[in-house]
């Protein structure tokens, strides 16, 4: 009896073996991404330093050289430690293509960025399909553009949600669809995007209809009363607070014409009290 159950024993260790092969196969692909994100975050705060200086420089200046080749060694080293890391891909297609850094070749950040944007990293789809859409004037790439930001779309990539939106509100090759471009400035303005915020405002104002699925939680405040009021003023000054809501995201994110909207909105609601009350 006693050896049955050590024979017992015996016999799984080839299942417990397995289990300990496949921890240390995740725990290693864990250790690579980890030391890949880590490069990425140097090569990303050198870039973001030149960034913040290239404004007031040429573009060429050899005072940003030591900073685009440290940002350039980073993304290289990241993807030296994890080649399935879109990030470093991303980032680093970003550099050939737009920075003077040594040794660049944008043949080189355009296969890049279509490989990042391939392996699904939202900021490389966003990016490769606005230059679809720019840069070839003499190939009709317009349908490739619009995939790929409908892609980035799917992961709610801000700035494809804005693009998408002005797409659908001009018709531009696609049917015209009012309600999903005020869906894509909606999802845009809540991730902080100030030109989908403004244009979701601007339509409420104008009196677009908006869908009840995205009116249904927009007021986040106000009594019971005037939620149940259903009358037309009723539903005009809800418009103005959910417009007023997306100035202030735009404000919030540093936008000048969201400053302006509400001024304006203000100077509206003091004028019906001002011609109330007119002076003597």
């Amino acid at each position: 009896m006693l050896k049955r159950v050590l024979f017992a024993g015996f016999t799984r260790k080839p299942v417990s073996a397995l289990g300990v092969f496949q921890f240390n196969q995740q725990r290693e692909m864990h250790i690579r991404n980890k030391k890949a994100m880590e490069f990425v975050a140097k090569g990303w705060n050198a870039l973001k330093e030149v960034d913040r200086v290239i404004d007031h420089c040429e573009l060429n200046d050899r005072r940003l050289i030591p900073l685009l080749r440290t940002a350039k060694d980073n993304f290289e080293l990241a993807l030296e430690a994890d080649n399935d890391n879109t990030h470093a891909r991303y980032w680093l297609a970003r550099l050939h293509l737009r920075y003077h850094v040594p040794g660049q070749n944008k043949a080189i950040g355009a296969a890049l960025l279509v490989e990042a944007a391939e392996m699904g990293d939202p900021d490389a789809q966003y990016e490769l399909g606005c230059r679809l859409r720019v840069e070839n004037d003499y190939v009709q790439s317009d349908q490739k553009a619009f995939d790929y930001l409908e892609k980035a779309v799917d992961q709610l990539h801000p700035g494809a949600l804005y693009l998408l939106g002005a797409v659908y509100l001009t018709g531009d090759c696609v049917k015209k669809d009012i309600a999903s471009a005020l869906w894509c400035f909606h999802r845009a303005s809540q991730k902080g995007h100030a030109g989908a915020a403004i244009a979701y405002g601007s339509l409420l104002l104008k009196g677009v209809e908006v869908p009840e699925s995205l009116t249904k939680f927009s007021l986040k405040r106000g009594s019971a009363a005037r939620r149940a009021n259903k009358s037309a003023e009723s539903d005009a000054v809800n418009l103005v607070e959910m417009a007023r809501e997306k100035f202030q995201i735009a404000a919030k994110a540093g936008c000048d014409l969201g400053f302006r909207w509400l001024e304006r909105l203000e100077e509206e609601e003091k004028r019906p009290l001002s011609e109330s009350h007119p002076t003597e």
